[in-house]
């Protein structure tokens, strides 16, 4: 879905489309302390809070995290971002997906060289299921691979009665994220052998399924065929898995027909962080 750059005199801002441009309401339901939340634009019920939860629109959310971000990049990387939006819930859930080509670096392994480029992650909700949350990694321009990093690079807020969108701001200007630094530790991983490590009996202590692990090993195998036998290869074939979901690489993702593609791929981005940021993984950097 393409959104639009707008300019203005306080900056440069997205303009979402419109199924996302809608104040919200709420409206007590019969159980204590709980209010249904309403799309004032369709007068729908699209969740149910406490009635301490408070939250910003979706452009409003969008307004304040993209204006520190644009502070911090070119024109020309501004004018060239690739912009790719995803809802659930009813657009209750929407994550936005920045790629910015032309900060592109490459990444170098025994058997073939490939782009990166800077990818901020944003995801907001007004239903009461997300809370703000704004994300720091790389896309993978040889196979469209979206990364995430570990746990430092991100800003996470929830929405109660002490949230501020001011606060949030404050947070993502103060963020120190180093695409250089991030870039330079993916040439470490493909600069890192693992000729001599046993992926196979690995892989079950870090996703806590065989049946996973097994589909893992495989989408390594072929991963290692192009990139060859390094950590890096083993990164590629775990954001593999969270960027797509069909017979391709072994991961579909079962059609429940409730609306929540996104939240279960952006689930997936999750694991991904959190298996890079375990001790399992960390150990095979140091290998």
């Amino acid at each position: 879905m393409a959104l639009d750059i707008i300019n203005s005199t306080d900056g440069r801002y997205i303009d979402l489309p419109e199924n996302l441009q809608f104040n919200v309401g709420y409206e007590p339901t019969r159980m204590k302390d709980k209010n249904y939340v309403i799309n004032q634009e369709t007068d729908e019920v699209i969740g149910i809070v406490g009635n301490s939860f408070n939250c910003s629109t979706h452009q409003e959310f969008t307004d304040t995290f993209t204006k520190p971000l644009f502070s911090k990049l070119s024109t020309h990387d501004i004018d060239g971002m690739e912009c790719k939006i995803s809802t659930a819930r009813n657009n209750g859930f929407m994550m936005l997906d920045l790629n910015f080509p032309t900060t592109k670096t490459t990444i170098t392994t025994d058997t073939m060289a490939q782009k990166v480029g800077l990818r901020i992650v944003a995801l907001h909700g007004v239903d009461g299921l997300c809370s703000n949350q704004v994300y720091f990694g790389a896309i993978d321009f040889f196979c469209t691979n979206g990364q995430i990093t570990g746990e430092h690079d991100k800003i996470r807020k929830k929405n109660t009665s002490g949230f501020s969108i001011g606060s949030f701001l404050r947070e993502i200007e103060n963020m120190d994220f180093d695409f250089k630094r991030h870039t330079a530790k993916l040439q470490e991983w493909a600069s890192t052998p693992l000729n001599r490590v046993n992926v196979k009996n690995m892989l079950p202590s870090l996703m806590k399924s065989e049946r996973k692990s097994d589909k893992m090993l495989d989408l390594y195998g072929r991963e290692a065929s192009r990139r060859g036998h390094n950590l890096y290869a083993l990164y590629s074939a775990f954001t593999n898995y969270s960027t797509y979901a069909d017979e391709h690489n072994g991961f579909k993702d079962r059609n429940t027909g409730k609306d929540t593609k996104a939240v279960t791929m952006w689930k997936r981005e999750e694991e991904v962080s959190k298996w890079i940021s375990s001790p399992q993984f960390k150990a095979l950097a140091n290998v």
